[in-house]
């Protein structure tokens, strides 16, 4: 979802990866991808005793392992959630005693605007999302370098290090059902159901560096009957899986306390609750808890829009660990979002957004380039950095067109603006909605 070690291990006196216990889920694919054991190498070198030693090159990577279990959480649990605020608005027309459209603007896809539906009335919609993440901290998630170094190195050819390149393929598919109902003339209540599809596939391909044992290749060797020998310096490991079912429900509670003219002013706060299973990566496994603000002015054709929110997280085994089943507190992040829906004719509106968040005290990727203690060789790799501050800032650019009476067809795509975090490139989303 790690400092260095998104990968590797296998008990290298075996030709295949070591099997993942039958109860695994998603969350342990990385942990679990080289075995309970961590990291290690088979030798024929003697001991001082006569006997010879399997070397653990595990070094500070396994300690931080689950560092990058945190980085898919916390970006798995916000990802955007479209707007459950309908796209057609009322008011009470005092006059007539009737309720009309409050905007012609059918509002935006991915913000919200302060604008209510309306006493006893419904809307409900349905949208479909789907994410390939490729980076994290601007890190291509395909190609990911990383070394271990011998555990309690000492001299007399211990010196080698085992590189690795590793691959993460992750995809997030996410149907969202949502209902919102007027409580009130300037009062809201929405629910969104998502249900999510999640699949992994992690792979690491390693490689003995054998700094400090050139010509003595049973020193740290994987076992390889086509080598010479049978020491071997390349080994692949590999895990994959797939999960889905219902994840983290939202409520969400809209009143607007002013409105005057075409400017309106809206206070509300969305509940998260941890109905996802988190070790499937389906959800946060923590409740969340966002108020927000939102100011928008309706206009005829140009209606803009400001959102600020806080977002604050509950303790969850994937900001904690997984293995041992420890709880931390995931990232609390701070919300702003702006944006315009322009009426382009009375049955197509165009949203335009800029969606950001300032992501707090959460676990930062940043690369390094590792110097060999022998032979004054360098390989890149990377490590975590511990309760750092970033930028997530995406784009999104949609369509809402009547498809005829009450029903509104959904088309967006979301872009990343800034490399903070883990990020796709762009994200699709259709959906429907239906007011009544």
């Amino acid at each position: 979802m790690a400092r260095k070690a998104i990968l590797l291990a296998a008990l290298a006196a075996l030709a295949s990866p070591a099997a993942l216990r039958a109860d695994d889920k998603l969350a342990f694919l990385i942990p679990d991808l080289y075995g309970s054991r961590g990291l290690i190498v088979n030798s024929e070198a003697l001991l001082p005793d006569g006997s010879t030693h399997s070397a653990h090159f595990n070094s500070a990577f396994q300690a931080e392992f689950t560092q990058f279990n945190i980085s898919l959480a916390s970006q798995l649990a916000s990802v955007p959630l479209p707007s459950p605020a309908s796209g057609f608005t009322y008011e009470l027309d005092p006059a007539l005693g009737v309720f009309k459209r409050s905007t012609q603007s059918f509002g935006p896809i991915l913000a919200e605007r302060s604008e209510t539906i309306g006493r006893k009335k419904f809307s409900l919609g349905v949208n479909y999302q789907y994410f390939t993440f490729d980076s994290i901290e601007g890190v291509d998630i395909h190609n990911v370098p990383a070394v271990f170094t011998h555990d309690n190195a000492s001299p007399g050819g211990r010196a080698d290090v085992v590189t690795t390149n590793n691959g993460i393929d992750l995809k997030v598919g996410q149907f969202t059902a949502f209902l919102s109902y007027g409580l009130a003339d300037r009062l809201d209540l929405s629910v969104a159901v998502p249900v999510v599809t999640v699949d992994m596939d992690v792979v690491s391909d390693a490689t003995v560096q054998r700094i400090g044992t050139a010509s003595s290749p049973a020193t740290h060797f994987f076992s390889d009957p086509s080598a010479p020998g049978g020491f071997g310096s390349h080994k692949r490991f590999e895990n994959s899986g797939s999960a889905s079912g219902i994840g983290d429900v939202v409520a969400r509670l809209k009143a607007q306390p002013f409105k005057g003219g075409a400017t309106g002013f809206a206070l509300g706060v969305d509940v998260r609750f941890p109905t996802g299973d988190e070790e499937d990566l389906l959800g946060s496994g923590a409740y969340g808890v966002k108020p927000f603000a939102v100011l928008s002015v309706s206009k005829k054709v140009f209606s803009p829009h400001i959102n600020v929110g806080y977002q604050w997280n509950g303790k969850s085994v994937l900001a904690g660990n997984v293995l041992t089943g420890e709880k931390k507190s995931l990232p609390s992040q701070i919300l702003y979002e702006g944006g315009l829906d322009i009426g382009l004719t009375s049955r197509v509106t165009l949203a335009l957004d800029v969606l950001g968040r300032r992501v707090l005290k959460s676990p930062r990727l940043q690369t390094e380039t590792f110097h060999a203690l022998q032979g004054g060789l360098t390989f890149p790799s990377i490590h975590f950095v511990q309760d750092a501050d970033f930028n997530v800032t995406d784009g999104a650019a949609g369509i809402k067109v009547n498809a005829g009476g009450k029903l509104l067809l959904d088309l967006n795509v979301l872009f990343k603006l800034d490399n903070g975090g883990l990020r796709d490139k762009v994200t699709p989303l259709v959906g429907f909605e239906y007011s009544f």
